[in-house]
């Protein structure tokens, strides 16, 4: 009957240290619990998990019960006492009178409280074949124990953490490869997002990279300005990857993309059962962006419901979740950005007066496309460089007669009109070099360009071949025998169609 009951206790004592080993990820606590749950039901008195450090070779006290603190924090090399030797050997040792054995050096590690004679158990703690540690208790010394079976036992459990060690190692890797990757990440943003990396020199973007200078450091909110096309989102990107919250969240959204109904519960999130389908809490945008930044795209979008509750939290910095009655707190930077005509808007009645000037505290305006002239072709091989790698042709630049088509064009697209009009230049070009005729039929048109002239085939043919003679004599520095080789033809002929042409060759020898 005793034997029954041991092996229920065991059993009991089994399913509890599983509990406690797989009920969290925090090693060291479910190590303690464990040897409590040892000394609890199995005449436990001091115990303790001892692990190896692969690298150093060191053995360290993971978790301890009964140890004094000169215990717990005791360092020992492979090899170094009865622990060391069984975790060098992964061969359990048992001692069972402690006070007989010459080897175990008691003082420094345990307590002196108790004076009764113990016995002493060390099994080793096997993962993938290879000893990692130990887990050594003192027992109450019984004259007609049964160590074998006390053995397997502790083995037993020595397994069980073996396993919950395996899955903790795993656990930090994986966090310690996606920290590697999150640092790795946001520095990318960074590098990429900095606002020197935006592109242009003119005037106007100069005046642009002043004003993200001074706001960007700041906590102040920020109102972007500019067409569609015109780069507001990068921006705004700018402004948080150089501001102190960089590391913090940057969360986007647009608020002329969702309906109306969802906007609310978009931005500021629902509790359960706060309509029709809500079958749970959601988080919204600005606790998403809690500490960091919140990127309000097409402001000017907003219905008047939602900007009621928008001016609330930019005056207050809290909000209620849709549906719930918790007053959440907010710590967000907010970036507004609109092509609309707030002022406009404001006088029909479809924008707040009090929320413009919530968000009007720094305005930045974003020159059109056309108002930059001189950093289209900056642009324009910028796209040209990342398309051309990104569809794995090998373009080197962009011939004359393209380029002045570039430069004529008006761009009511903006910038983002000019990206696509690369893109497909690029997409649809089969040489090294983009020529007009590759440009969109919107750049090449009458309507397009401003002009009213109707070309005849042989005008168009003409302008082709021009255009040809051209840009051989740019590749070649107006050596008119090598344009000529590299047109395939001969050098009479070359000089004949410049004449007919009027080109002028000793311009492209600067």
């Amino acid at each position: 009957m005793a034997d029954q009951t041991g092996e229920i206790r065991k059993l009991t004592t089994l399913v509890e240290v599983s509990q406690a080993l797989s009920g969290t990820l925090n090693l060291k606590a479910a190590l303690h619990r464990a040897l409590e749950i040892l000394e609890a039901h199995h005449d436990v008195v001091r115990g303790a998990v001892t692990l190896l450090n692969e690298e150093t070779k060191e053995l360290y006290v993971e978790a301890a019960s009964g140890l004094t603190t000169d215990g717990h924090r005791a360092r020992s090399r492979l090899g170094e006492g009865i622990t060391g030797r069984v975790i060098e050997s992964g061969k359990q040792v048992v001692v069972p009178q402690v006070s007989r054995e010459p080897l175990l050096n008691r003082t420094a590690s345990r307590a002196d409280a108790s004076t009764r004679e113990l016995s002493f158990v060390c099994v080793p703690i096997i993962l993938n074949r290879k000893p990692v540690g130990a887990l050594s208790v003192d027992l109450r010394f019984k004259r007609d124990r049964d160590y074998d079976r006390t053995v397997r036992f502790l083995r037993v459990i020595a397994s069980m953490i073996a396993h919950a060690l395996k899955v903790h190692r795993l656990v930090e890797a994986e966090r310690r490869r996606l920290l590697d990757e999150n640092i790795h990440l946001r520095q990318e943003l960074k590098e990429r997002y900095d606002f020197s990396n935006i592109i242009g020199n003119s005037g106007p973007m100069r005046l642009v990279y002043e004003q993200v200078a001074q706001v960007a450091r700041t906590n102040t909110t920020v109102l972007i300005r500019g067409e569609s096309g015109t780069g507001k989102e990068l921006i705004a990107n700018a402004i948080h990857y150089s501001s102190p919250r960089a590391k913090k969240p940057f969360i986007k959204i647009s608020c002329a993309a969702l309906p109306e109904t969802l906007i609310e519960s978009e931005l500021f999130g629902y509790e359960k059962g706060a309509f029709t389908g809500a079958q749970s809490r959601k988080k919204g945008r600005f606790e998403m962006a809690e500490g960091g930044t919140l990127f309000l795209d097409e402001v000017g979008d907003l219905n008047p419901a939602t900007q009621i509750k928008l001016l609330r939290v930019i005056q207050e910095r809290e909000f209620e979740r849709l549906g719930g009655a918790e007053t959440i707190r907010a710590n967000v930077r907010l970036i507004a950005a609109t092509n609309k005509d707030l002022e406009k808007a404001i006088a029909d009645g479809s924008f707040r007066e009090d929320l413009y000037y919530r968000l009007n505290v720094f305005s930045i305006f974003v020159p059109r496309l056309s108002e930059r002239k001189p950093d289209v072709m900056l642009l324009a091989d910028h796209f040209l460089e990342k398309y051309a790698l990104e569809h794995g042709k090998k373009i080197r630049r962009i011939s004359t007669p393209a380029i002045d088509m570039l430069m004529s064009y008006h761009w009511p697209g903006n910038v983002r009109e000019l990206e696509n009009t690369i893109e497909r230049a690029v997409l649809v070009c089969d040489g090294n070099v983009v020529h007009s005729h590759h440009l969109p039929p919107t750049l090449q048109t009458a309507e397009a360009s401003g002009t009213t002239m109707s070309a005849s085939l042989k005008e168009a043919v003409d302008a082709y071949e021009k255009d040809l003679i051209q840009d051989a004599l740019k590749t070649t520095r107006g050596n008119c025998v090598k344009a000529a080789k590299l047109l395939q033809t001969t050098e009479r002929i070359i000089n004949y169609k410049i004449r007919s042409h009027g080109v002028d060759a000793t311009r492209f020898r600067r």
